[in-house]
């Protein structure tokens, strides 16, 4: 499974995205500060996030050390991986045009 979330070269991230990062840092439990950082969210934003995503079930709050932790569920988990098969196959397809393979630009100019 993709563990290197940050680089794609998105400009701008969408919500599936955003939650995908997420459950990728929470896959061990994580803190919430960890999260914010390493998923490049705000407060305001990573509270949204967790409360929808907790709210839905694909993240588990916990105490541990006297702290809460966020930990991806088993839903959490099949959620990152589905979102991770649907990237990797778009990604694949990204230069196909009906069903047929585009050669790069720089392969298609005549001298």
């Amino acid at each position: 499974m993709r563990t290197d979330w940050s680089n794609d070269a998105r400009k701008r991230r969408d919500r599936m995205y955003i939650i995908a990062e997420i459950l990728n840092v929470a896959k061990d439990g994580a803190l919430k500060t960890q999260i914010m950082y390493k998923a490049n969210l705000s407060f305001a934003q990573l509270n949204d996030y967790l409360k929808f995503m907790l709210k839905t079930g694909l993240l588990n709050k916990f105490r541990g050390n006297g702290k809460d932790v966020y930990a991806a569920t088993e839903k959490g988990l099949d959620f990152l991986q589905r979102h991770f098969e649907l990237t990797e196959m778009l990604k694949e397809n990204e230069n196909c045009k009906n069903g047929v393979k585009v050669p790069p630009q720089n392969l298609l100019k005549k001298n």
